[in-house]
């Protein structure tokens, strides 16, 4: 026998016996059956699905998943919205909307105190007789230009302004999803929406309260209510108000995924903001007015009826509705078919 079977065997007859097996530049193991034998997972069966689904309280894998991503959601809203209200920039534009009442005003009641009854125009002599009024006057002031540039900057920076910081395929790591993360995004710019709508009626509410007497409400239809009604209808102003501003976020949020600069998609919704009320203004496109966002930012004057004008609240709402299930629907399918490259 030679040399080479000899060692073979040797080998051999130690590894059954279980003794140590030395080879060359290793450190001495032990080979046992243990060591060598591999076994495929067994797949659950279903009786011991429910056994455990019954010692987790009647949680099944699924629900507790489904737990999981229902907290994992709100968690990611959360973080987004302390973002969102701790960025200097944002508090600015807050800050900026809650003086433009106060200016508002003071204007108005120096214009009624150095103007005689005949001279006082139909808005001055609303004011100088409910303080409300100044609410509704702000409204129209700033629910055209100001509000929408506040609420296109956070909607605008959404998703452009995290793929041009460098940080959007880092949130899609995360497993948030992009259906989700677009969720949050949008949600988070509804919020500051109607952040900036509370904001605008609270200061011009309490700066009327300040400067003009209260009492009763006369209405655009010369009926009067009392003060209790005229802040339902505040009420009502600013639920309506909010909804606009929501479906000018779903605009700006569907441009913001078609590009990597914030800038770009904030300009191009007040761009787009801009042509709307220049159709407005040309009589020949009047056929074409009713189907534009801007036309029905106004007609929250319609609380301001006896009765109130439902009607034209419905019509608004239904078309807001429209604009953010057609851009929201525009946002789904960039974002989702996007190549996310930073």
């Amino acid at each position: 026998m030679s040399t080479a079977e000899t060692r073979t065997q040797a080998g051999a007859g130690a590894a059954a016996a279980g003794q140590l097996r030395r080879m060359p530049g290793l450190v001495p193991v032990t080979e046992t059956l243990r060591t060598v034998e591999r076994r495929a997972p067994e797949p659950l069966t279903r009786d011991a699905d429910e056994d455990a689904g019954e010692g987790t309280g009647g949680f099944t894998g699924g629900d507790a998943a489904g737990g999981l991503r229902i907290g994992a959601f709100w968690r990611l809203l959360g973080s987004e919205l302390a973002l969102t209200f701790r960025r200097p920039r944002n508090m600015a534009l807050l800050a900026v909307l809650g003086v433009v009442p106060v200016i508002l005003g003071i204007g108005l009641r120096l214009a009624s105190s150095t103007a005689g009854d005949g001279e006082m125009g139909g808005v001055v002599q609303n004011l100088a007789g409910n303080s409300l009024m100044l609410t509704f006057l702000s409204f129209s002031f700033l629910v055209l230009l100001l509000m929408p540039v506040a609420v296109s900057v956070v909607a605008g920076d959404a998703i452009a302004g995290e793929a041009g910081g460098g940080t959007l395929r880092y949130l899609l790591a995360a497993p948030a999803g992009r259906g989700r993360l677009l969720a949050v995004k949008y949600l988070n710019a509804v919020v500051f929406g109607y952040a900036v709508t509370a904001v605008v009626a609270v200061t011009a509410l309490l700066t009327g309260l300040a400067l003009f007497p209260g009492g009763s409400v006369t209405l655009l239809s010369g009926t009067t209510i009392t003060v209790g009604e005229g802040l339902l209808r505040i009420l009502l102003a600013v639920g309506y108000v909010g909804a606009a501003m929501a479906a000018l976020a779903a605009v700006a949020l569907a441009l913001s995924t078609f590009t990597e600069v914030a800038i770009g998609a904030i300009a191009g919704t007040l761009v787009l903001l801009v042509v709307c009320q220049v159709v407005r203004a040309v009589p020949a496109l009047a056929p074409v007015t009713p189907y534009l966002l801007p036309t029905r930012f106004t007609d929250f004057d319609g609380v301001l009826r006896d009765p109130v004008d439902y009607a034209a609240l419905r019509d608004g709402l239904l078309s807001f509705a429209a604009y953010i299930a057609l851009f929201g629907s525009i946002a789904w399918a960039r974002f989702s078919g996007k190549d996310i490259t930073s």
